[in-house]
């Protein structure tokens, strides 16, 4: 990497813009970046790093974003840093611009702009340049690809910190480790640790989890055993688990197996005796029975002697009861015509009460022959119930040409009426549609006047404020101009007092063999002192706090001034020269009339509308004259039509009604006439004939009742017993019969009479005893049980735990493997002797490579005394690995690299920082950096070590490379000719490149 030019503007302390061109320092191969303190030596450097990675250096990095703008800047003038470099065989240029807070094009305050950044590269075949990309994000992938480098490895291995290589000369292994990491980008080997902790943690978990799981089952198998087994004391993860269990598991199956032999033993025993105490029981219930069941029939027996008058009486009513059946068909058919002749006769009697006096004796055959001629009569009436329903007809349709008559006559005077004044209406209606058309017209020319009137007016009404606005405005300019200029002629006071006091204020914060941040001296003779007007930091912020403020407070007013400026003149180009009061007359006459025309116009569609209904109206009242017109001359025909069939039927109902009020009514009276004689007729029929009946039903009932053996037909009827008495007096019998032949048997049956002999039974003495029986094999039965469950459930339990130890001896060995790793990785196994962790071990090697590097320029430089070496020692109780110590060839002594002065710290820092900086190269792919920048620290060699660290750093030319060395030592003025001073003002700073015979005189 080269670089070949740096453009800066309004970056840090440059408040303008400054050009450094490094192809014309680089010429020497060895150039000096000097100037006084807070010039901007260092801003430089954070220009190519911000150009670069868009972030300046690490302890600076607070410096982003606005804050990167210089405070000399114009307003008017953005931030911007460009750098032109060659990397990679490839020239490139990156232009990059932080945010940047400016006034509002509109309005006022302020708004921000965002960051830009440009990547472009030249085409050496057309010789321009071609842009690449303006992403932030694909420049910065594009450049640490290019470089292979991030940007903490450039601030390293570029810009080389002469402080930070000599803190890490100083410091400890975990320091030493952390800058190490950041450089050679040990990531991976850490992430590597940390994986393999997670492993081992996720190994142990399982292992753990596997335990438990182990563990439980052992528990269940303890509660199953009961005291037939001791649980180990062990806990998940501690070795020796598994066989523990096992073997208690072991242990317990085998007590209960002996434990379920005793249980088969008492339960078989129980069985014997409760079998025998249930076939006790069973004889002493049966002997029970027995005897019971003779005393029973005995009682019984008792029983049946002290019945028998009553059934024998029973047998006697039977036998009656039997004999009375064969009289009962005879009784039913009695009764039946009874009840049938003594029906028909009533119907008879109410038949005959509704008939006319002059039938009601006649007999069956002369009230059917009035019913004959009744209906023979009611048949010559149907052709005068028709005419009548015709008549009813006629009346009606009569009745409906008359209202309908009426109903025309009305529409058509109606109509008549109204078309007489059709002519005048229409003409009025005319008259309104053209009035309100004229109106339209005119209200629509007016419109168009309206808007530009108004505008003109409101515009005269602006212009009279404004012009007061203006004045006031420039007032209020002038006095912001004025307070502006008073503060920043204050600030740039206060800012030279002190920058002419500065060397007092560094003084200030000088410690007795500490260096100096400014020369790197540890030897402070005379520090300057501070006078009493001294003028510190706190004082000049102040000034320019309020300088910035009246600043901002002008430019305020002056844009307002502007605006209210703009703002008067587009009034007054809009407004013209009329005065206000008589553009608005105009503005309200025009307003006025157009007012009234559109007011006028308003009723033009009303009148469209009431002219369209009027037209519609005359042409639905012509329709109805005709169709009233048409009607009047059918309906008059029709008329004589029906009043000529009118006559002729009234002649005809007037014979067929006779003296009733209607045909109908005639009809009525003759058909119920015959119906009451039909009736009647009928009814005498059926009473003659139930007579008869009733009298053969009589005699066939005695003659019966005789054969039968009673006396009387009452006496056999008396006799006859229903239904439900004779099923009940037959059930008597029946069980009266039954139950002597069941006490006959019980008392004649062996077994009960041999029982009956013998002493009386005691079943609950038996029942007691076999319910003890019963209730001891029940206890031997679960005790049975439950060892059968027992051994069931260890011998599951058991299986399941040798499965869960089968499962879970390979991951013990995978854990172990991977503890074993893990514990060697993070160095805390006792198998890594020097507690070294594997991100520390690969850094080592690094820290050994770069300590070979750096020893053969520390040699040149400290003419062979002092040569770098790495040590992989513990220090203390720490961990061992990152150890830096120096040889004394002088001494022949090894040392640590804290002992060593101030100027002999600075050159075996420089040799680090250059070794360094070989290796990252090697490290990151190999980029060739052709351009370094060494910052500060040789004020503390003396002359004879200047010129050999001078030496070696001229030896880097050999491999084309050019070294820019930042110091303010006068020293370094005159040894090296190609220079770039910075030069530092009131206006802000600025660059100028010096060379030759200038250089070395200036």
């Amino acid at each position: 990497m080269r670089l070949h030019r740096l453009g800066i503007t309004a970056f840090g302390p440059f408040g303008g813009s400054q050009t450094v061109d490094f192809d014309e320092l680089s010429a020497a191969g060895l150039f000096l970046l000097h100037g006084p303190t807070g010039s901007g030596k260092t801003s430089v450097l954070d220009a190519v790093c911000y150009a670069l990675y868009g972030t300046v250096p690490g302890a600076r990095q607070s410096g982003q974003g606005t804050a990167l703008r210089s405070d000399h800047a114009a307003p008017g003038t953005r931030t911007e840093v460009t750098l032109e470099l060659t990397v990679a065989g490839r020239r490139l240029e990156l232009t990059r611009q932080p945010p940047w807070e400016r006034p509002k094009l509109r309005g006022t305050g302020m708004t921000v702009d965002k960051a830009q950044s440009w990547l472009r590269e030249y085409d050496a075949t057309t010789g321009a340049w071609k842009s690449l990309s303006r992403s932030h994000q694909e420049i910065g992938e594009e450049i640490v690809q290019l470089l292979g480098m991030s940007r903490e490895q450039f601030c390293q291995v570029v810009l080389l910190p002469q402080g930070d290589f000599a803190r890490f000369l100083r410091a400890d292994a975990e320091a030493r480790a952390r800058l190490l990491g950041r450089l050679f980008d040990t990531r991976r080997f850490a992430e590597v640790e940390q994986r393999l902790a997670e492993r081992r943690r996720t190994t142990e978990t399982q292992v753990r989890e596997g335990d438990a799981a182990l563990l439980a089952d052992a528990h269940r198998m303890q509660q199953a055993a009961g005291d037939a087994m001791e649980l180990p004391d062990l806990s998940p993860g501690e070795p020796g688990l598994t066989e523990a269990v096992l073997t208690a598991a072991a242990v317990a199956r085998a007590t209960a197996r002996e434990q379920l032999t005793v249980a088969r033993c008492r339960l078989a025993a129980a069985e014997s005796a409760q079998a025998a105490a249930d076939r006790t029981l069973a004889e002493v219930r049966e002997l029970d029975r027995l005897q019971r069941r003779f005393a029973q029939a005995q009682e019984r027996a008792r029983r049946l002697e002290q019945g028998a008058a009553a059934h024998q009486e029973a047998q006697t009513r039977m036998q009656r009861a039997l004999k009375a059946e064969k009289v009962a068909p005879a009784l039913e058919l009695r009764d039946a015509a009874d009840t049938e002749h003594r029906r028909a006769t009533g119907a008879e009697a109410n038949a005959r009460a509704l008939l006319s006096p002059d039938c009601a004796d006649a007999d069956a055959a002369g009230l059917a022959a009035a019913a004959r001629r009744a209906t023979e009569e009611l048949g010559g009436l149907d052709s005068a119930r028709r005419a009548e329903r015709r008549l009813h007809e006629l009346l009606t349709e009569r009745t409906g040409l008359d209202r309908q008559e009426r109903a025309d006559d009305d529409v058509l005077s109606e109509a008549t009426t109204w078309l007489d004044g059709w002519d005048a209406a229409r003409a009025g209606l005319q008259h309104r549609i053209d009035t309100a058309q004229e109106a339209a017209t005119r209200a629509e020319q007016l419109s168009v006047q309206r808007e530009p009137a108004r505008q003109r007016l409101h515009a005269a009404r602006l212009r009279d404020r404004l012009v007061g606005d203006v004045e006031s405005a420039a007032d209020g300019e002038g006095a912001a101009r004025a307070r502006m200029l008073q503060a920043k002629a204050h600030w740039l006071d206060v800012k030279e007092q002190r920058l002419n006091g500065i060397a007092a204020e560094l003084a200030g914060h000088l410690e007795d063999g500490a260096p100096c941040a400014v020369c790197g001296s540890t030897r402070h003779p005379a520090p300057a002192r501070k006078d009493a007007g001294h003028v510190d930091r706190s004082a000049e912020e102040r000034a320019l706090a309020a300088h910035q403020e009246a600043e901002e407070a002008h430019t305020a007013v002056e844009r307002r001034l502007a605006t209210v400026r703009e703002a008067l003149a587009a009034a007054t180009a809009e407004a013209g020269e009329a005065s206000t009061e008589r553009l608005a007359r105009d503005a309200d006459e025009l307003e006025r009339r157009y007012t009234q025309a559109r007011q006028a116009a308003s009723g033009l569609h009303g009148a469209h509308e009431e002219l369209r209904r009027a037209e519609q109206e005359y042409e639905r009242r012509t329709a109805e004259r005709q169709r009233a017109e048409l009607a009047a001359a059918s309906r008059a025909a029709r008329r004589d039509t029906l009043d000529r069939e009118r006559a002729a039927l009234e002649a005809e109902l007037a014979e067929a009604r006779g003296e009733a009020g209607s045909v109908a009514e005639r009809a009525a009276q003759l058909q119920r006439r015959a119906t009451l004689l039909t009736e009647a007729a009928e009814a005498t029929r059926l009473a003659e004939a139930g007579a008869q009946r009733l009298k053969d039903a009589d005699a066939r009932l005695a003659d019966v009742a005789f054969r039968a053996g009673f006396d009387t037909p009452r006496a056999a009827a008396a006799a006859l017993l229903d239904d439900a008495a004779h099923r009940a007096l037959q059930r008597r019998l029946d069980e009266r019969q039954s139950e002597e032949v069941a006490v006959r048997a019980a008392l004649t049956e062996p077994g009960t009479a041999a029982a009956a002999e013998r002493p009386p039974a005691d079943p609950t003495a038996a029942e007691q005893a076999a319910s003890a029986a019963t209730r001891r094999l029940r206890e031997a039965a679960s005790a049975h049980d439950a060892a059968v469950r027992r051994c069931e459930e260890l011998d599951r339990l058991s299986t399941r735990a040798a499965h869960g130890a089968r499962r879970l001896a390979p991951l013990r060995e995978d854990h172990d493997r991977v503890a074993r790793l893990a514990a060697l990785a993070a160095g805390t196994s006792a198998d890594n002797q020097r507690r070294m962790r594997l991100e520390s071990y690969v850094l080592a090697a690094r820290l050994e490579q770069v300590a070979a590097a750096a020893t053969v320029r520390l040699q040149r430089m400290s003419s062979g005394r002092y040569t770098l070496v790495h040590s992989d020692d513990r220090t203390g109780r720490g961990r061992s690995g990152l150890g830096l110590h120096v040889v004394d060839a002088w001494t022949g002594r090894e040392r640590d690299t804290a002992t060593l002065s101030g100027g002999e710290t600075f050159f075996a820092s420089l040799a680090l920082a250059l070794g360094l900086a070989d290796v990252v190269t090697d490290e990151t792919g190999g980029v060739r950096l052709d351009t370094l920048f060494i910052d500060e620290g040789f004020g503390s060699l003396d002359e004879q070590t200047l010129d050999e660290v001078l030496d070696v750093l001229d030896s880097l030319r050999e491999r084309d490379r050019s070294v820019g060395i930042v110091s303010h030592v006068a020293d370094l003025r005159r040894r090296i000719p190609a220079q770039l001073e910075v030069r530092k003002g009131r206006a802000g700073s600025s660059v100028r490149l010096r060379t030759g015979a200038d250089a070395l005189g200036g």
